[in-house]
């Protein structure tokens, strides 16, 4: 362990209260040349099992790090580990996951890469133990890692095989009683060598999986199209439309469900976020442009008495375009979306930042009756950065817990000359 990172970040009591009477709790400072800590398909950034909140970052040198903290506290324990990451890809972000013993489990620095995995020696610590394979099929070519808790405290691991245009869906599951991980699906969707998935992903209260993505035919993020659906009742082995019509697996573009139909060339974004309500109904939100407008909305598909709805939230203002490859510097981030049931319907709150406001921490709570709210959780700009949220947290708790640095992302995988930023965790009220 690193001593200069193993100290608590003593900002003792500078409880740091924004416009909106939030809490940020300082974690360190990190990489901010570019967006690969804060871009929206970390899953996870943050977590949290029991009282122990987990973060994991890129350091200002690059280096995977990990922190925790009490979930009532006001500091975290930071340990700099012996991995780092090639952090001017914005893609090779850092994912984990506390399995139900509360081992930590990280996936980091892929674009195109061998599988880069590894797990905690004990629970809770914050030292890795060596980087292993986890079945050690379809591991050469990894992009988008992401963990999945299920209620029994297994995982599931999804990740892209293959590349923008060319690429399958891929599933792994960890089994806590063994401590061995097996394949579940080797190409769950299949870009049949034409096309390939940009999924989001959730579990819902009684552990059903949902699925949902759009469509890319090459590597030129304005060929994506649609927004097509599935779900998986048994832990990922066998797959359903919202119907309960079984799919016959690979799922392809002739099979899928479209939960909208949105041309190429819409503004439409990839990999964005999912949700669903109290009732196990999917909910997804990303953006687009509608035909005849030039200015991408905030959208939110939702499944409704068997039929999707589609919302057109409509509150933005400016323009912009979407075209070419790697990481894109946009003027609106891809949003996080998570719901609560009440007595008199259900509220969605969609997580944001939108430049017309400011770049801040932005979060619009929508309800059933399509009333809109919008207002900022920052008083200051995060630049380029995206959401990531204590998925766990809101589960059990209901508590709202965001992962927030200020970022600078140069167009197209480029890297700004921008000094190293705080990370905190932002606690909504």
């Amino acid at each position: 362990m690193n001593n200069k990172f193993l100290l608590s970040i003593l900002l003792l009591t500078i409880f740091i209260t924004t416009a909106c009477a939030q809490k940020l709790i300082p974690v360190s400072k990190g990489w901010s040349n570019n967006s690969v800590n804060a871009v929206v398909f970390r899953q996870n950034s943050l977590v949290t099992r029991s009282d122990t909140q987990i973060v994991a970052f890129y350091t200002t040198e690059g280096k995977l790090a990990l922190g925790k903290r009490h979930i009532n506290g006001d500091s975290f324990l930071i340990n700099e580990s012996k991995y780092d990451g090639n952090v001017k890809d914005a893609h090779n972000c850092i994912s984990i996951m506390l399995d139900g013993d509360g081992y930590i489990h990280v996936s980091w620095d892929h674009h195109g890469h061998p599988l880069r995995y590894a797990r905690s020696i004990a629970p809770y610590s914050l030292e890795l133990g060596p980087k292993t394979e986890m079945t050690g099929q379809n591991e050469s070519n990894v992009t988008y890692p992401q963990f999945f808790k299920m209620p029994d405290g297994n995982l599931v691991f999804m990740f892209r095989d293959g590349q923008s245009g060319k690429g399958n869906l891929v599933m792994n599951k960890y089994d806590i009683k063994t401590q061995k991980w097996s394949q579940i699906q080797s190409n769950l969707i299949d870009g049949e060598g034409k096309r390939n998935a940009y999924w989001q992903a959730c579990l819902d209260n009684k552990g059903v999986i949902h699925v949902s993505w759009v469509w890319r035919e090459t590597w030129d993020v304005s060929t994506n199209h649609d927004m097509c659906y599935a779900r998986s009742k048994d832990g990922g082995v066998s797959w359903e439309n919202s119907k309960g019509e079984q799919y016959h697996l690979p799922i392809n573009a002739a099979s899928a469900e479209y939960a909208a139909k949105i041309p190429q060339k819409s503004e439409l974004i990839n990999q964005t976020s999912m949700t669903t309500n109290d009732a196990g109904e999917p909910v997804i939100a990303s953006y687009w442009r509608e035909q005849g407008s030039d200015i991408p909305q905030y959208h939110i598909i939702s499944l409704v008495d068997g039929k999707w709805i589609v919302k057109d939230l409509g509150f933005r203002k400016q323009a912009f375009s979407l075209s070419g490859g790697g990481t894109k510097r946009i003027p609106i981030s891809r949003p996080q979306i998570v719901a609560k049931s009440t007595k008199k319907g259900n509220i969605y709150y969609l997580i944001f930042r939108d430049e017309e406001r400011g770049a801040k921490v932005s979060i619009a709570e929508l309800k059933d009756s399509g009333k809109c709210k919008i207002s900022d959780l920052t008083d200051f700009t995060v630049g380029s950065w995206e959401p990531s949220f204590d998925t766990e947290l809101w589960k059990d708790k209901g508590l709202l817990q965001i992962f927030v640095q200020r970022v600078e992302q140069v167009d197209a995988e480029g890297t700004a000359n921008f000094e190293p930023q705080m990370v905190y965790v932002l606690e909504v009220k």
